[in-house]
């Protein structure tokens, strides 16, 4: 029995379900090997600490979105792969101090996976999504004390506020499925 409840504890520990007690829909956030990400290179900061500051972020960024999504409904993510905005650069500075410079050439980019399921446990839209924000840098907002991956946050909201919601409307939009109890 004990090596039972260890198994069950261990399982529910490896898939994060991130929730906002004032949310009614609820986010499982996966991570694939970040190691293999195109780029979540640290730029003054241990690696692991900045890993670990990318993760946080995104899986804020993410929890924002499920917030905004109809009670109920349950989000399933794995984030396959990230490339922030800009590259580390050693040589732009006469210390060479390694800082992350950002040009319009070194545009952000995620990848992920996604189930989305209605209260009924329906799906309501799934698939892999590929986002890459070419414009990152024409975007008409103020850039001084800008918010740390902030960029990767105007992407990812732009894709939730253009393609998500309208699934999710469209969906919501069909006569509601009626369970009929066996007969």
């Amino acid at each position: 029995m004990k090596t039972f409840l260890i198994a069950v504890c261990v399982l529910a520990m490896s898939a994060p379900v991130l929730s906002n007690p004032d949310s009614s829909a609820t986010l499982e956030l996966n991570w694939q090997d970040m190691d293999k990400f195109t780029d979540v290179r640290a730029a003054n900061d241990s690696r692991s600490r900045f890993k670990d500051r990318v993760k946080r972020n995104f899986e804020n960024f993410f929890q924002e979105m499920a917030d905004e999504l109809p009670e109920g409904y349950s989000w399933q993510v794995t984030i396959t792969d990230i490339d922030l905005a800009g590259e580390v650069d050693y040589f732009v500075t006469d210390t060479g101090q390694a800082i992350r410079v950002i040009k319009e050439i070194h545009s952000p980019a995620v990848r992920f996976s996604h189930l989305l399921r209605d209260q009924y446990g329906e799906e309501v839209v799934g698939g892999e999504e590929r986002l890459r924000d070419m414009a990152f840098m024409s975007r008409m907002k103020p850039r001084s004390n800008t918010p740390e991956f902030s960029f990767e946050r105007d992407m990812l909201q732009d894709w939730f506020n253009q393609d998500l919601k309208p699934e999710i409307t469209e969906h919501a939009a069909l006569p509601a499925k009626v369970s009929h109890p066996e007969r």
